[in-house]
């Protein structure tokens, strides 16, 4: 079976495949129940949101709520209102329209019905810091721990401990009212209690642990926080009564992106194989890896055999330490080209099912057996860029950035290494 014609072109296919799957308006419709009697409050946060909460008025009509989602990620509603803020370090427009949803879930009774709706980012786009922490402190702390190389589950487990909304704070607000919480996970093992730093479900860790995250990750949290941590945090007990109205649904979730990326693969003869939805760790690393197996997956091909992708999901981290512009996708991306050295017939995409990679408004790249060279040929260094943590200036001189704008979803990253037999 020859490799399509145009393989840039198919491995967009393939990663458009995996953002389809994830549109809340496919996903959204289906986990809705019949609209309640009585008063309905929707409120949400997360890249995600709106979207969703566009699908919930199409099934249910004009809504009363308020939804934060990112800048740019807005959508039109006719009774909810959307507000869009600053993700992946918070900002006041967050801050403002955080303590407006709290307010508005203090306003309602035992007869009430709350339907949240829950995305990834909704960790900076809910931001309500705990008594004593400003804005300021919390946002110097995100920018330390983004940079930092820390997984995504230890991030959120030391915001927890300092938010008035997050680890099962946001449900709080609402007791006594029954919630029903959909939520699209943009985290490994899709556990509700670490997505969005899981608004809707109680904290199980405590202050003790996100000082050690703290320390092991080598991030120094300014004096407020370090105060509030010692002090004993803000857990709220998963057993807690103000939680005992709340169901939690994951109505999206990774696996099902590689599964349609691996449909359309299978579709144009090609065999596909899964390696997890829920990788994490250096992106460089991971891509090595990687291009290891590949290489000896390739090995192992005979001449005539239908060429294979590995497709992963998850989500990787960068430890910042040079001064460039670049993301874990496109990072991935530009380490899985060193590491493939130029080896024929690999190609690979790596890209953010949300559109964003990093804090750039790129999904994330493609390579081939050429990259290398044609960057060579452009006198770029891809090795200094590497080092340089400059992947995204990387791409965008070989004009090999994937770019998508909002998705208006986010299940993760997609990953997929094209092989074909040699011969």
């Amino acid at each position: 079976m020859p490799l399509p014609d145009d393989i840039p072109a198919f491995l967009r296919q393939l990663f458009d495949a995996a953002v389809a799957a994830a549109d809340p308006m496919r996903t959204v419709p289906g986990a809705l129940p019949p609209r309640p009697v009585g008063r309905v409050v929707v409120v949400g946060a997360g890249k995600a949101s709106a979207r969703m909460a566009e699908a919930v008025e199409t099934a249910w009509g004009p809504c009363e709520g308020l939804v934060i989602t990112r800048y740019g990620y807005g959508r039109p509603t006719k009774g909810i209102e959307i507000v869009e803020a600053g993700h992946p370090v918070p900002d006041a427009a967050g801050q403002t329209a955080t303590n407006r949803m709290l307010d508005l879930l203090g306003t309602l009774g035992e007869g009430d019905f709350v339907l949240a709706l829950i995305s990834g980012g909704g960790s900076a786009l809910l931001i309500a810091p705990a008594d004593g922490i400003t804005l300021a402190e919390k946002q110097a702390l995100t920018n330390a721990l983004l940079s930092s190389g820390a997984p995504i589950g230890e991030i959120n487990g030391i915001r927890k401990e300092l938010s008035a909304v997050k680890g099962g704070r946001l449900a709080a607000a609402a007791f006594p009212a029954r919630m029903l919480a959909l939520m699209i996970s943009d985290v490994p093992g899709d556990d509700p209690a670490d997505i969005a730093s899981g608004p809707t479900v109680g904290h199980e860790g405590n202050a003790a642990g996100a000082i050690a995250a703290l320390d092991r990750w080598g991030v120094t949290p300014p004096p407020a926080i370090a105060g509030f941590l010692r002090a004993g945090g803000a857990p709220l007990d998963p057993g807690d009564d103000r939680l005992s109205r709340v169901e939690n649904r994951v109505i999206a979730a990774p696996a099902q992106s590689l599964a349609a990326a691996a449909e359309v693969a299978r579709a144009a003869g090609i065999r596909a194989e899964v390696l997890g939805d829920a990788l994490e760790g250096e992106a460089r690393e991971l891509a090595g890896g990687h291009a290891s197996l590949a290489l000896t997956r390739q090995a192992a091909m005979a001449r005539g055999d239908a060429p294979l992708l590995l497709l992963s999901g998850g989500e990787c981290t960068v430890t910042r330490r040079g001064d460039g512009t670049g993301g874990p996708n496109a990072e991935y991306a530009l380490a899985l080209a060193l590491s493939l050295d130029g080896a024929p017939g690999l190609y690979g995409i790596a890209c953010d099912t949300d559109g964003v990679d990093g804090a750039a408004e790129v999904a994330g790249a493609v390579i081939g057996p050429d990259t290398l060279a044609r960057a060579r040929d452009a006198g770029l260094d891809p090795a200094a860029a590497l080092a340089a943590n400059d992947s995204h200036g990387f791409f965008a001189a070989l004009g090999d950035q994937v770019i998508t704008g909002p998705t208006l979803t986010n299940v993760n990253d997609v990953r997929a290494i094209l092989i074909a037999p040699l011969g």
